[in-house]
């Protein structure tokens, strides 16, 4: 957070903040021998059969889902660290628009969930660099990608860690704890869901960034999820399911603190179920969208416009310069590629220009906020 200059605080506030404070000393967990009860046992095996049946079930459909379920992730990653925006902006801001801070930031947490799945089969601590500079590299570059080299603190003032709820480990024992959080994560004697877990409560304890901690903690459960092989086509919604109650989630991290490991493995797990539930009714959601289409709009079977009907599922708001791109065809046939989408509703254009227009799919941004209602409900 944002540091006040000594000269700008009142006596009483100098005072506060002077002298030495307590940071965290962190243990290895390389080696950490971690026995799971029968009852977290059980709700790991639920959770990863549930979460390896919709990874199955989606990932053999023809629809693209897996982009809009990363972009759903995504969004609700940002949206625990309090950065709203409605999937229209956000889709914009996929085009390129940086008018809008946090649906920039949110297209940043996109781009590091990608990186998360790519880098899976090389998770080591380059990796999970190439994961943060994804993150912030369009909104903090001065940071991205780099171990921070400075105290930082969860909570209390910006003043100073004396009056924080939590002050991470000092920043000289950051590589080492990372290069010992990187040797846990290549064990394979722990369930992928207990990895990921406790990965990530061991990743925000030593919170090894000024800033993006949160985002790039929780792309790194997908990483090891994808490089454990318990998901292999999608990205389960984990944030999802945690944001529907972030004060339990957030206390799990101050439990894992304190030693108890199993509260964060049983988060996880939970959240994870109801991802899969969420997950499935926004899946259900697209593909009532899409067999609407077909009733409604005309066009011969093998025209281009059925093509642009699939890429909306994913990309809900497009132009000219996406349509040509994502579909093979000039610029000058994207006219007659759209018309029978706006003459069936499916598509609005929304700007009014002449140029640089933006056409929208309203039902698949509704489905997509509607998603995000029921992920942000506390159960």
């Amino acid at each position: 957070m944002p540091r006040i200059p000594p000269d700008m605080l009142s006596q009483s506030a100098r005072r506060a903040h002077t002298g030495p404070y307590r940071a965290a000393v962190v243990p290895a967990i390389a080696r950490a021998a971690l026995v799971l009860s029968s009852e977290v046992a059980g709700l790991v095996a639920d959770a990863s059969g549930e979460i390896a049946r919709f990874d199955a079930e989606v990932g053999a459909q023809l629809a693209p889902f897996a982009g809009i379920l990363l972009r759903s992730e995504s969004a609700s990653s940002s949206l625990i660290e309090h950065l709203s925006s409605g999937a229209k902006a956000i889709a914009v801001a996929e085009l390129g628009d940086t008018s809008k801070r946090n649906a920039t930031e949110i297209v940043g947490n996109v781009a590091a969930m990608r990186a998360a799945i790519e880098l899976a089969d090389h998770l080591d601590a380059a990796a999970i660099l190439a994961m943060h500079r994804a993150l912030l590299e369009n909104v903090e570059p001065q940071i991205a990608g780099k171990w921070r080299e400075q105290q930082v603190w969860v909570g209390g003032s910006s003043v100073g860690p004396h009056q924080a709820d939590y002050v991470p480990p000092h920043q000289r024992h950051v590589p080492t704890l990372m290069d010992d959080l990187v040797t846990f994560v290549g064990r394979h004697d722990l369930p992928p869901v207990v990895s990921a877990a406790v990965a990530h409560a061991q990743f925000e304890t030593i919170h090894p960034f000024p800033d993006g901690n949160g985002r790039t903690g929780r792309a790194l459960i997908h990483s090891i999820l994808r490089s454990r092989g318990l998901t292999r086509s999608v990205t389960v919604p984990v944030s999802a399911g945690l944001l529907s109650d972030t004060s339990a989630y957030f206390g799990t991290l101050t439990a894992y603190r304190h030693g108890d490991p199993f509260a964060i493995i049983r988060e996880v797990c939970l959240a994870s179920e109801r991802a899969v539930i969420n997950g499935r009714r926004l899946v259900a959601d697209l593909h009532q969208a899409r067999a609407r289409w077909a009733d409604v709009v005309v066009a011969r079977k093998d025209a281009a416009a059925w093509r642009l009907a699939d890429l909306l599922l994913r990309q809900p708001v497009v132009d000219t310069a996406t349509i040509s791109r994502e579909l093979g065809i000039t610029a000058n046939n994207t006219p007659r590629t759209i018309a029978p989408l706006v003459a069936a509703g499916v598509l609005e254009e929304f700007t009014g220009f002449s140029r640089n227009r933006l056409w929208q799919a309203s039902e698949v941004l509704t489905a997509l906020d509607a998603f995000a209602a029921r992920a942000g409900r506390r159960t």
